[in-house]
């Protein structure tokens, strides 16, 4: 059986790629092989995302997965971006960022309060690092909103769905999500990347 490493220690992660892949492929994690943290030192989400991709497969000499995302705000000239994880400290306090984000766009007109979630997957084999794009636009909201999901989804907002991302339900906001978009790219390259 072929084996794939998720550079994660995400549970839900892991069982997305899982169902993905099938039965052919054995899904390995961060929580198989432990893996000590990897700094980011990257300018961009693509270069942290093979980074990571890079540092797990060139560790364990196997194909290895990996995704870096965050929040991206045009009024903000594009933060938290690649620190949206540890905008308001190293602590990667959710309610903290959401609230450095929405004193900072205090008085912020609605037209003004766009912004999208970035997601960049990198998919690392033996012989080259592959990477996949995906986004999901909305709007900053002005409180916030909803119990579902994590991060900035609270604050969130999708005019279509005229919800924050916190008041979809799982199904809902898998189906438009920024990694949703980087997986159905990854997903329809999926039997190039690893053609016998």
């Amino acid at each position: 059986m072929k084996e794939i490493m998720i550079a994660t220690k995400n549970k839900g992660k892991i069982k997305e790629f899982q169902a993905m892949f099938g039965d052919d492929w054995k899904v390995l994690s961060l929580l198989d092989k432990p893996f000590d943290d990897i700094d980011e030192t990257g300018s961009s989400f693509e270069e942290n995302a093979k980074l990571k991709a890079e540092t797990v497969r060139d560790a364990w000499n196997c194909p290895v997965i990996a995704d870096d995302s965050g929040l991206v705000i045009d009024a903000l000239n594009g933060r938290p971006g690649i620190y949206s994880a540890r905008y308001a400290g190293v602590d990667k306090d959710d309610d903290a960022n959401m609230d450095k984000v929405l004193a900072e766009m205090e008085g912020i007109e609605e037209e003004n309060r766009t912004a999208r979630f970035v997601c960049v997957i990198a998919v690392a084999t033996l012989e080259e690092t592959h990477v996949f794009h995906g986004t999901c636009e909305g709007m900053i909201a002005t409180s916030k909103q909803g119990n579902n999901g994590f991060g900035y989804d609270p604050i969130f907002y999708i005019p279509e769905k005229r919800k924050t991302m916190a008041q979809l339900s799982a199904e809902e906001k898998n189906a438009i999500s920024h990694r949703h978009h980087a997986l159905e790219k990854l997903r329809r390259k999926w039997t190039d990347i690893f053609r016998q």
